[in-house]
């Protein structure tokens, strides 16, 4: 019973490739997720897809490729997602909360009842820029040999799917997520966050605290503070409250 619970939650896991290159390393990608349970395939700007060869690849996954989402951007695939991990190969200036693919697939399980969850893959030679990685609450970094580090796409995207679809069938895996938080509210989602920072850096803006000429990282440091916080629905509304008084309060002022 609990194993058909879990492996139902997991309908709410998305698999989002950005930018890809090679439409074989798609169908590849497809394949691993069909072959871990997962089905909800989303692709920003592939740069050839639909493609024989991505079906040549997927093998019996061709319908994860027939119903795959095709974004504009990353932003607009996360949207409506409340948690997002983001995989990256390399350190940043500005590190961010990082998670082994055991803990990912643990902190996914805990959350993927009440949660859309995304896991973010960027592109073959580059992976995710800042950009795009500041869109993640977490990053998840493979282990792999010092010396050739940087896997296949498809090769990761089944490390990670492994991770969940494994961590889903283990006896234990009730026991394991029994400590998910229980809140009031729901958490916001990444679309509702991002109108959030956009709202806060122009009140930022207003008040001469920020200036986009000389950023000093601080949009950066600004959305990992919230990103680690995880707002709820309700304790965004009363942040984009406030912002909007103070624009009110500026306004009168200028009048």
């Amino acid at each position: 019973m609990a194993i058909g619970r879990f492996m139902l939650a997991l309908n709410n896991v998305k698999v989002v490739l950005v930018n890809t290159s090679h439409p074989g390393n798609i169908g590849a990608s497809a394949r691993a997720m069909k072959n871990m349970g997962l089905s909800n395939l989303a692709l920003v700007q592939p740069k050839d897809f639909p493609s024989g060869v991505a079906v040549g690849r997927a093998a019996s996954a061709v319908d994860i490729l027939e119903s795959a989402e095709i974004f504009d951007s990353l932003e607009q695939a996360v949207s409506d997602c409340a948690l997002v991990i983001c995989a990256s190969a390399r350190s940043r200036k500005i590190p961010w909360p990082m998670l082994t693919p055991e803990e990912s697939a643990i902190k996914i399980l805990k959350e993927v009842n009440a949660n859309k969850v995304a896991i973010v893959f960027g592109r073959e030679d580059a992976g995710l820029n800042n950009d795009e990685l500041q869109l993640g609450h977490f990053h998840v970094q493979i282990p792999a040999e010092e010396n050739c580090s940087s896997l296949n796409l498809a090769a990761a995207v089944l490390v990670i799917c492994y991770e969940l679809y494994k961590l889903s069938l283990r006896s234990n895996s009730k026991e394991l997520i029994k400590d998910q938080d229980h809140w009031d509210q729901k958490l916001a989602t990444n679309g509702e966050v991002e109108y959030f920072y956009k709202h806060l850096e122009r009140v930022m803006i207003a008040i001469d605290f920020h200036d986009p000429e000389n950023p000093r990282q601080l949009i950066q440091r600004v959305r990992r503070l919230f990103n680690r916080i995880r707002i709820d629905v309700m304790e965004m509304n009363i942040l984009r409250g406030i912002l909007s008084n103070v624009e009110n309060a500026i306004k009168k002022k200028e009048n």
